[in-house]
C-alpha cells in the first residue's frame, strides 16, 4: 500500500467525497478521455420502450484496441431508455466502438459506433498504475497485469456497500487503507443478512424472469467506485447462497445467469475479483448448477478473477480445478473452536489438497472474526485467536493472501 502525506490524505479524502456525489447525481459528471484501467463510460438511449428491459433487450459492444485486438463488454440497463457500458481500457491510444443490440430495429441500442482516446495514468494509486488482478506465470499467487505481485488481505464488509451511510463507508475505507489492507469483500444483492436496503427496497422482485430494480444498484455504484479510489481491490459476492431464500438458491438458472451478467457489466470495469457464490455449501447435486453458471457467464469473456466463497470447512478446489473461469481457491476456515476445525485448516484440504490438480492460488476467505463466539465452547474469538487463523492460512499452503 502507499504511504501519502497528510494533505495527500486530506485530497485523496475530498476526491472520494466528490465521486460519491457524482455518482448519487449532486454533481454533473464531466465526460474526459480516460487513462489507462481506470473507467471508460458510455451511455446508450434506446429508441423503444420495453416491458421488461432486463429480459427483452441484450447489448454488446464490441471495442477494438489501438492495437487491433478486439475486447467484447455488455451494456447493462440502467432506467429507463439507459443503458451503458464500463469498461476500462488497457492500451494508451486511439479506441473504436461499435454496439450490437439483440433488437435490431433499435437505432439507439443497435449498430452505433464511436471513438474515444486513452491516456496514461499519472496518479499513484496501485490499481491504475499496475493494472487488475491475474495469477502469477506459476498461477501460485496473485499479480498485477504489469507482473507486479499483489497479497491479498482482504476486510469482509458483507454489508457494508448496502447499509453504510457515504461518510461512515469513507471513513471505513480510509481505515483500512491506513491498515494496509488491499482488498474489500461485500454482498451485492439483498441476502439473509438484509432483507431490503436503507430505502426498503430489494435488488429485483421475483425468481423467474425477474424484474430488476436499477435505483437499488445506483444507490451502489459510488461505494464500489469508493473502494477502487482507496486503492483497494472491490471483492462482490454476487450470488449468496446460504440458505433456501438466498439469491443463488431461490433464483431459477437462467435468471441466475441473468443477474450475474448484469452485475458483471455493471461493475466490471473495476478493478474486482468475483465471488460467484458467497457461503454456500455446494454439494454434488448443486455443483453442476453452479458449472453451468460460471461457464455461461465467464466462459467467453473472462477479464477479472473469478471463485467460490464456500461455507465453512467447505472445499472446493476438487469439484471446480478444472473449470477453465475458477482462477484461484477461496475457502473458509470459519468460527468454529473445536479441535476438529483446528485440524481441518493445518492437516485438511488446505493444508495438502493444493498439491494436487491444476496449480491455483489458494486464499482464506473468512477465518474467524474477533468477537465472533466459537460453535463449540461459544468463546469470544479475540485478537490472538484472528492471528492464529491468519498467520497458519499462509504457512500451510503457498502465501497468496488471507
Amino acid at each position: 500500500m502507499l504511504y501519502h502525506s497528510a494533505i495527500g490524505e486530506c485530497r485523496h479524502s475530498l476526491f472520494t467525497v466528490l465521486m460519491l456525489l457524482i455518482a448519487v447525481g449532486c454533481v454533473d459528471r464531466v465526460k474526459q478521455a480516460p487513462s489507462r484501467w481506470t473507467v471508460y463510460e458510455l451511455d446508450l438511449t434506446s429508441s423503444q420502450e420495453y416491458d421488461n428491459p432486463f429480459w427483452d433487450v441484450a447489448v454488446r459492444v464490441e471495442l477494438t484496441a489501438p492495437s487491433g485486438k478486439k475486447h467484447l463488454a455488455d451494456a447493462f440497463w440502467d432506467g429507463g431508455r439507459t443503458w451503458r457500458l464500463r469498461f476500462a481500457p488497457d492500451e494508451v491510444g486511439r479506441w473504436s466502438w461499435e454496439s450490437d443490440c439483440s433488437d435490431a430495429m433499435n437505432t439507439g441500442l443497435h449498430g452505433r459506433r464511436g471513438t474515444f482516446r486513452c491516456v496514461p495514468y499519472t496518479g499513484d494509486n496501485p490499481l491504475y498504475r499496475h493494472g487488475p488482478l491475474k495469477l502469477s506465470e506459476n498461477r501460485r499467487y496473485l499479480v498485477h497485469a504489469d507482473g507486479t505481485p499483489f497479497f491479498w488481505l482482504s476486510c469482509t464488509a458483507w454489508n457494508g456497500v448496502l447499509r453504510s451511510s457515504p461518510e461512515d463507508w469513507v471513513n471505513y475505507l480510509r481505515t483500512r487503507r491506513e491498515q494496509n489492507f488491499t482488498a474489500i469483500q461485500f454482498v451485492s444483492t439483498h441476502w439473509r443478512g438484509l432483507a431490503k436496503d436503507a430505502t426498503g427496497e430489494t435488488a429485483f422482485t421475483g425468481t423467474e424472469r425477474i424484474r430488476l430494480n436499477p435505483e437499488f444498484f445506483q444507490r451502489l455504484d459510488p461505494k464500489v467506485v469508493a473502494i477502487n479510489e482507496s486503492g483497494l481491490v472491490a471483492a462482490p459476492v454476487i450470488l449468496w447462497t446460504l440458505t433456501e431464500t438466498d439469491p443463488g438458491q431461490i433464483l431459477s438458472e437462467a435468471d441466475a445467469i441473468r443477474l450475474v451478467r448484469y452485475i458483471v457489466a455493471r461493475w466490471g470495469g473495476h478493478s474486482v475479483a468475483w465471488f460467484l457464490g458467497g457461503d454456500g455449501r455446494y454439494p454434488p447435486e448443486r455443483v453442476d448448477r453452479w458449472k453451468r453458471i460460471g461457464r455461461a457467464v465467464f466462459g467467453d469473456r473472462h477479464e477479472r478473477l473469478v471463485t467460490l466463497h464456500p461455507s465453512g470447512r467447505n472445499w472446493v478446489g476438487d469439484d471446480f480445478g478444472e473449470e477453465s473461469w475458477f482462477d484461484f481457491i477461496g475457502y473458509q476456515s470459519g468460527h468454529g473452536d473445536s479441535e476438529r476445525s483446528l485440524r481441518w485448516l493445518v492437516s485438511g484440504p488446505p493444508a495438502t489438497a493444493w498439491q494436487t490438480g491444476p496449480p491455483r492460488p489458494v486464499i482464506n476467505l473468512e477465518p474467524n472474526y474477533e468477537n465472533h463466539p466459537g460453535y463449540t465452547h461459544h468463546r469470544q474469538f479475540q485478537g490472538a485467536d484472528i492471528r492464529r487463523a491468519a498467520y497458519w492460512s499462509l504457512l500451510v499452503s503457498p502465501p497468496a493472501g488471507v
